[in-house]
């Protein structure tokens, strides 16, 4: 599978304003599959039919290695690609947010129950606070000195030429 089957995939799914869930529910896959070609892995030949039969596309479209003509509304533009990526980045850092605010919750609650006269959480908390605030800059690209800039340069030094 290559990632512009599986960002076509994603967004066939968004047009309609399915959940991985929902779609899992409508082909017969499971939300996990769903879930991993929507990132690019692997997708058996009964898993294609069933998308393109859901979708209500030629299987084919699902296949660019084949030599058909493609269809411009079954495409993923280069700007529409840049977005889904930006997203899920976004996505992901997000749950990280959530997965910080209830953990740390969870942990302050055992501490000030536990041993109120040692506030161990905040070690906690700072330590994982510095990962998230590096995810944060990542995300967020306000890492200037790492920026596509940066990218750009490496690239080509490790080529040799321009790029």
């Amino acid at each position: 599978m290559t990632n512009e089957t599986s960002l076509l995939v994603q967004k066939l799914r968004l047009q309609r304003g399915w959940s991985q869930q929902q779609l899992a529910e409508l082909t017969g896959l499971s939300v996990r599959t769903v879930q991993r070609i929507e990132r690019g892995q692997a997708a058996s030949l009964e898993s294609l039919k069933s998308l393109a039969a859901v979708f209500e596309i030629d299987l084919a479209s699902l296949q660019p290695e084949t030599d058909m003509i493609a269809d411009p509304k079954l495409t993923v533009r280069s700007d529409e690609a840049l977005a889904f990526r930006q997203v899920r980045r976004l996505k992901v850092f997000y749950m990280h947010a959530m997965q910080y605010t209830l953990v740390i919750t969870l942990l302050a609650v055992i501490n000030f129950v536990h041993s109120p006269r040692y506030i161990w959480v905040g070690w906690v908390a700072f330590g994982w606070g510095m990962g998230l605030l590096a995810h944060a800059l990542a995300t967020f690209d306000l890492f200037p000195f790492l920026g596509p800039e940066w990218e750009k340069r490496q690239i080509e030094k490790r080529l040799g030429r321009k790029l």
